[in-house]
């Protein structure tokens, strides 16, 4: 156990880079059209696609923040995690074979069908705010370890690391994607129970006095459990979580497209089970380790003065992991952040290509498509640099909260655009955009009297109207926002005149007809 990196960890993560790189090498020379290079062979097995899924919803964001917010705090924030599974039991069945004969290649042309060219592009613009942000957030966290445990400077490995995932991303197309996908999500399972098994095992008394004191120190609970919505709450984060699953399994570009990939629709929906039966635990793992980490460092082993909880399991890794299994975990690491970053710029290119550049330039060839997708892949990388750097110049802290919050603000109420698309047959366009901006309007008056800017004493809100300010917690916005754009939507629309008629298929209601046909049909037999 020594305190510099040692040559056999630098050896295991540059055979990790290169498996990356031949992986990308070698789906580089079968992308001959941009929809093989986007959506891939269609032939992927179920569980390739599931752990896929799960390893794009696991990055370094939950590989370091989810340890410090549980070592900072307690479980509460998994809460959102929890209720993924809860939410969508029910409704992948008529999610992915609604997705998989509406739309060719982006989530958003399903919001177009149903509500028109507005909704779309409202649609698509949140979700590229949205993973903008959290790709810098991802990349700075992998730079703020490999800094605390290997020493490398954190703009070297944000621009270094920055350009390796965008040539892979580049050269990979989705095939390259996924099968790296699902070699990283192997490596991100084992990193993470090694550390946790040293964490629990290395204590006198083992796992038995580590949950004990867990317990007796209050670190493993969901709570405070009042209903007051103005804090961090277990309420709060199941109303939040609530949305965030349907957002990010509905209405999410990077799950959806997944979806794509499958051979059928029963691969796909399998896949979609086995991503969320394969993310909750991992979320649940790493918030152990966070917990584990505050008993180790009041029990056993003891902190620098002043060191940021952003920084404890790095330094965990860096002062008590053997030789080797350090390299092992920053492989882990690595491929967390490779995996969700690939993902998001192979998402954002199709979104850009085929919500835009399409739109812009229709007679475009296949070829120019292709073309225009690795630029903005590269743009992308260029963007998450950028945002990452200003991270770092920031040295921002509670990661965790960041993202939820941001998450929150730009969702935009994309969910109830889905929702309203899909159990509502009296919605539409004209209903829904008067929904979208009362939403735009809310948003921006929560936000504007909650945010302070300034340092120090000078800290003031961007606006503020006193007893009128947004009253509750910003994880609200992400809960609020959809459900404004949900109601005003549907009341709206009894102002308007269904000009266009409705395909029943775009609801949930053309599912159940369906499904009503083949009971009837079997009945029959």
């Amino acid at each position: 156990m020594g305190n510099a990196l040692h040559w056999i960890d630098y050896t295991i993560i540059f055979i990790t880079v290169l498996s990356y790189v031949s992986i990308g090498a070698f789906f580089a020379r079968k992308h001959k059209n941009s929809e093989n290079y986007f959506a891939g062979s269609k032939n992927f097995p179920a569980w390739v696609i599931g752990i896929s899924i799960f390893a794009t919803l696991i990055s370094s964001v939950t590989f370091l923040a989810y340890p410090s917010a549980s070592y900072t705090s307690n479980w509460i924030l998994l809460v959102q995690g929890l209720m993924v599974p809860v939410v969508l039991i029910g409704m992948i069945w008529v999610i992915v074979p609604l997705f998989r004969k509406v739309i060719r290649l982006s989530t958003y042309e399903y919001f177009e069908a149903r509500f028109g060219v507005f909704a779309r592009m409202y649609s698509s613009i949140a979700f590229t705010f949205t993973h903008f942000t959290k790709m810098g957030t991802v990349l700075y966290l992998l730079a703020l370890a490999m800094n605390a445990v290997a020493g490398i400077d954190i703009y070297v490995t944000i621009i270094v690391f920055g350009c390796i995932i965008v040539t892979l991303t580049l050269i990979g197309g989705i095939d390259a994607v996924i099968w790296m996908d699902v070699v990283q999500g192997f490596l991100l399972i084992g990193g993470g129970l090694l550390c946790l098994g040293i964490l629990i095992f290395s204590p006198h008394g083992g796992p038995q006095f580590v949950f004990t004191k867990a317990i007796e120190w209050n670190k493993i609970g969901f709570g405070p459990y009042d209903m007051d919505f103005t804090k961090l709450t277990f309420v709060v984060m199941v109303c939040n979580g609530m949305f965030y699953a349907i957002q990010k399994y509905a209405t999410d570009q990077t799950i959806v497209q997944r979806y794509l990939t499958a051979k059928n629709d029963k691969g796909a929906k399998k896949a979609a089970y086995i991503g969320v039966a394969m993310s909750v635990p991992v979320w649940a793992m790493f918030m152990c380790i966070g917990t584990a980490l505050y008993v180790f460092y009041h029990t056993t082993a003891t902190l620098p003065a002043g060191i940021k909880a952003d920084s404890v399991f790095p330094y965990f890794i860096k002062n008590q992991l053997p030789v080797g299994v350090v390299g092992l975990v920053l492989a882990a690491l690595l491929s967390a952040a490779t995996a969700s970053l690939s993902a998001d710029m192979n998402s954002l290119s199709a979104v850009a290509v085929q919500d835009y550049y399409k739109r812009l330039n229709p007679s475009c060839t296949d070829k120019q498509k292709l073309r225009m997708g690795r630029i903005i892949v590269v743009i992308a990388g260029l963007g998450c640099i950028g945002i990452a750097s200003l991270y770092a110049a920031w040295e921002g802290q509670g990661v965790l909260g960041v993202v939820f919050e941001l998450y929150a603000i730009f969702s935009a109420g994309i969910v109830g655009v889905f929702l309203l698309g899909l159990f509502s047959t009296r919605a539409n366009r004209q209903g829904l955009n008067v929904g979208l901006v009362v939403c735009i309007l809310f948003t921006a008056y929560a936000v504007l009297t909650t945010t302070k800017i300034g340092t120090g004493d000078n800290k003031h809100l961007i606006m503020d109207w006193g007893k009128y300010n947004f009253p509750h917690h910003k994880y609200m916005l992400g809960v609020y926002s959809h459900i404004i754009v949900f109601v005003v939507g549907y009341f709206a629309s009894f102002f308007f005149k269904n000009n266009v008629p409705l395909d029943e298929h775009l609801t949930i209601y053309g599912s159940f007809n369906k499904l009503k046909k083949k009971t009837e049909a079997l009945c029959e037999v």
